[in-house]
């Protein structure tokens, strides 16, 4: 097996760069209708996706309610009231898993809390996925690392630093996994989704090479995660730099409301992906680099496929600290006053408040008296306790 090909083994079945997963991110997209969630499923199966991913979500355990507004084609609306809306119960994710296999098709979802997480372990998935704003979120990775599943991890937004911290987490409660590494030793089944985490990501910012880059610095198998618009050049070139897993947002209509509905490719564009990337994946690396060269220019194809150093993309710069995790206060906190567990958690940042300390600070904190007057919802920082 080539170094730059190493593989991740999900139910059996080994995924590199000659037979990519490719997943369809479902996202929320179906706005808790389980009749249109199994029409997604339909369709992502009918235009050749391996797997489809869905989102578990509880708004509490992913931002704070006076974290901001987002623009809906209705009007403005707080962010946490639109992820509020989106909460379902486990049946549901359930009925979706059910449906999917029952369809030949791998189930996959994403927690944002320990709430969610423990629902997916109680659905024995065959593989967890963790988004990039929880790349930094040590409890709960702390938790999945208990799983001994694979694990699929978004990068986008973040650094080699706090890469190596979650992949440390992630390996650090015992051998297991069923990849067997130079030193006879298992190591954890881990693929890095390579991510530039903007809406829609520009493909010149992708830094493909990066890839390869990111799977031999930490001996993992690595991916991409893919927000760009075009439905092909970003998936196929990454292959082309050994991905074994293509993630894409996926969706019946772009003018359906979802929220990533405007980014996600509709089935027919899914199936040029998923066409591009098993063409891609049979000519091989070259081959591949020099018919996009041809077909849209050797300058464009080379900024995309970039330096292959791993830093934070243009586009994702400004939202570092916001996006990632940090700890908020949940309610008001008084000056002088005793800091209490249940006066703070681990959030996103979002849209107006200041983010806190890293979340690895988070049992550092109950106990503490508060320096300053901390508002509901903003960041817990250090000159605060």
């Amino acid at each position: 097996m080539n170094e730059n090909d190493k593989k991740i083994k999900i139910d059996g079945i080994n995924y590199g760069c000659e037979n990519p997963l490719i997943i369809a991110e479902l996202g929320t997209s179906h706005n808790g209708d389980i009749k249109k969630a199994k029409e997604m499923i339909d369709a992502a199966v009918e235009n050749g996706a391996g797997c489809i991913k869905t989102q578990i979500v509880y708004a509490d355990e992913i931002l704070h309610p006076n974290t901001g507004t987002v623009p809906l084609p209705g009007g403005r609306i707080k962010l946490y009231d639109r992820f509020k809306s989106l909460e379902m119960p486990p049946e549901f994710y359930i009925e979706m898993k059910e449906y999917a296999e029952k369809n030949g098709i791998l189930f996959l979802c994403t927690p944002f809390g320990i709430k969610s997480a423990s629902i997916l372990r109680e659905m024995q998935l065959k593989m967890i996925k963790i988004a990039s704003p929880e790349l930094n979120f040590t409890g709960l990775l702390d938790e999945i690392s208990k799983w001994k599943l694979p694990v699929l991890l978004s990068s986008g937004v973040s650094m080699l630093a706090d890469i190596e911290r979650a992949i440390f987490i992630l390996k650090r409660n015992g051998d297991w996994g069923s990849r067997t590494g130079d030193n006879g030793c298992c190591s954890p089944q881990i693929c890095l989704l390579h991510c530039v985490t903007s809406y829609p990501a520009p493909e010149i910012e992708y830094n493909l090479r990066v890839i390869k880059n990111l799977s031999f610095i930490f001996g993992v198998s690595a991916g991409v995660s893919d927000h760009s618009l075009d439905p092909e050049l970003v998936p196929a070139l990454a292959v082309s730099m050994g991905a074994s897993v293509i993630e894409k947002h996926f969706c019946l209509s772009k003018n359906d409301p979802g929220l990533d509905d405007p980014i996600a490719l509709e089935p027919d564009d899914f199936r040029k992906m998923v066409n591009a990337v098993k063409q891609a994946a049979k000519d091989g690396s070259e081959k591949t680099i020099a018919r996009y060269n041809e077909e849209r220019g050797s300058s464009f194809i080379e900024k995309i496929l970039g330096n292959g150093v791993k830093e934070l993309a243009a586009s994702e710069r400004a939202n570092y600290r916001l996006t990632n995790r940090s700890i908020h206060a949940l309610r008001d906190i008084q000056k002088g006053g005793i800091i209490k567990r249940d006066d703070y958690a681990v959030l996103r940042t979002e849209k107006i408040l200041r983010p806190g300390l890293e979340p690895f600070w988070e049992k550092e904190i109950e106990g503490r008296t508060a320096r300053n007057f901390i508002p509901a919802g903003e960041g817990i920082r250090f000159e605060d306790i």
